[in-house]
């Protein structure tokens, strides 16, 4: 199918890497610093220092998601010994609302690639109920399938992911 072979989550071996082939069902929009996240894009540190604005769609008030962000290609992506680094957990975040309304379960760590091009995975799973989910007891090794398998959240409703490296020419020399 031709569909497939342009589709950005696979072109950009997110599918395979850190999630399974799924349908978009809900909208997503992640915003960094009024600049919307689109598939593929380039996004520099500075830029997404803060948390971004997550909005999410779907219209039953009643169903509940969870929101991770993952970098599949830490400490580098020649040599991802870390896949997947855990940037970001967020659960019970009501439809049609942000992820300030919901519980976040691991922090908000900036991404701050040091080596080669990284990417940045947020993936949206929609929960069966509202539920107890345990921080990791470290970010390292991630696994969003499994963590997924753990909860019963089943596929993905919705993902995005931006490009991201280390910034140049900014600051002059480090002392």
């Amino acid at each position: 199918m031709p569909r497939e072979r342009s589709d950005p989550l696979i072109v950009g071996r997110v599918i395979g890497d850190v999630l399974e082939p799924f349908n978009r069902s809900i909208p997503l929009r992640v915003i960094y610093s009024n600049r919307e996240v689109t598939n593929g894009c380039e996004l520099k540190p500075s830029v997404v220092v803060n948390q971004p604005r997550v909005e999410i769609g779907g219209n039953d008030l009643r169903t509940f998601y969870t929101l991770a962000m993952v970098d599949p290609d830490a400490p580098s992506p020649s040599d991802p010994t870390l896949r997947e680094y855990l940037h970001w957990l967020v659960t019970d975040i009501p439809a049609t609302t942000s992820t300030s309304f919901g519980q976040e379960i691991v922090g908000y760590e900036n991404p701050r690639p040091t080596v080669g091009i990284h990417r940045f995975i947020i993936v949206l799973f929609r929960q069966n109920a509202r539920q107890t989910v345990y921080a990791p007891g470290w970010r390292e090794n991630f696994n969003t399938k499994d963590f997924a398998e753990l909860y019963n959240l089943g596929l993905p409703v919705a993902a995005v992911y931006f490009n991201c490296q280390r910034e140049t020419g900014s600051g002059g020399r480090r002392r």
